[in-house]
């Protein structure tokens, strides 16, 4: 029964979340001489802990995990998180369900492994093409827009669509999705990166389908381009390698 002081330098660094605890946990073992200082190096941990000791999901761990890659020999991330490593096709990192389990694998690693991801099944996986709800050929009629639109699209071009309501502006812009090409794994990657920072990751299964994003004209600049007292991406760089398509009503 005793204080432990923990100090989280540089101290005019901004900090927030829960992504330091596992780390934080695994420093105090180290220091009460539960844990070998030895197994802690060159490894990242990056996950918040429950009450329990379970290891828990933390906001912009793929930035973090693009990053790591360079540093760390592994890197340890809570289970839900630790789908990333498809995507980043990283043999480093692993998934640590609880405290107790993670201290189990770091003293005796043969005695208590824990699984390395197949970093090949981003490539199998997402081999086929994208579902989707929305498609050009579900559009009867509008040759000339849907002209416009395939040209746009192949060559990134902006649009303005200009109309009396219900002539068809904003389902053919949902619809240009499908006419885009899957991203690039790089693409994906940064796209992923942004989502991560937000309440609403990307699904493993929209991973290389180009992001649609249409806020409402009514949007703050805050919510458009991003910022606040805690900076988050806005709706201009959630359609990063997409489509933006701001309402007017």
């Amino acid at each position: 029964m005793r204080r432990v002081t923990v100090n989280l330098a540089p101290a005019d660094l901004p900090k927030e979340g829960g992504r330091f605890d596992l780390a934080i946990a695994l420093g105090v073992l180290v220091a009460s001489g539960q844990l070998d200082a030895s197994k802690t190096q060159a490894v990242e941990f990056i996950a918040e802990l429950g009450l329990s000791g379970e290891c828990c999901s933390v906001k912009g761990t793929l930035p973090s995990l693009v990053a790591s890659e360079e540093s760390a020999d592994k890197i340890f991330v809570a289970t839900d998180d630790a789908h990333y490593g498809r995507l980043l096709s990283s043999e480093k990192i692993r998934a640590a369900p609880h405290l107790l389990t993670l201290l189990r694998h770091l003293r005796t690693p043969e005695q208590y492994p824990l699984p390395v991801l197949d970093s090949q099944e981003s490539v199998t996986a997402f081999s086929h093409p994208l579902p989707s709800d929305l498609d050009f050929v579900q559009v009867k009629g509008q040759y000339s827009a849907k002209r416009a639109l395939e040209i746009a699209a192949a060559g990134g071009h902006n649009l303005l669509f200009y109309g009396s309501p219900g002539t068809g502006k904003s389902m053919l812009a949902s619809r240009i999705i499908s006419v885009l090409p899957r991203l690039t794994l790089d693409e994906a990657r940064s796209v992923a990166s942004l989502y991560t920072l937000t309440s609403t990751p990307r699904l493993e299964s929209d991973w290389y389908q180009p992001p649609f994003r249409s806020p409402h004209h009514s949007s703050s600049a805050v919510a458009l381009v991003g910022g606040g007292a805690k900076p988050r991406p806005g709706e201009v760089s959630l359609a990063h390698h997409g489509i933006l398509f701001p309402r007017a009503y």
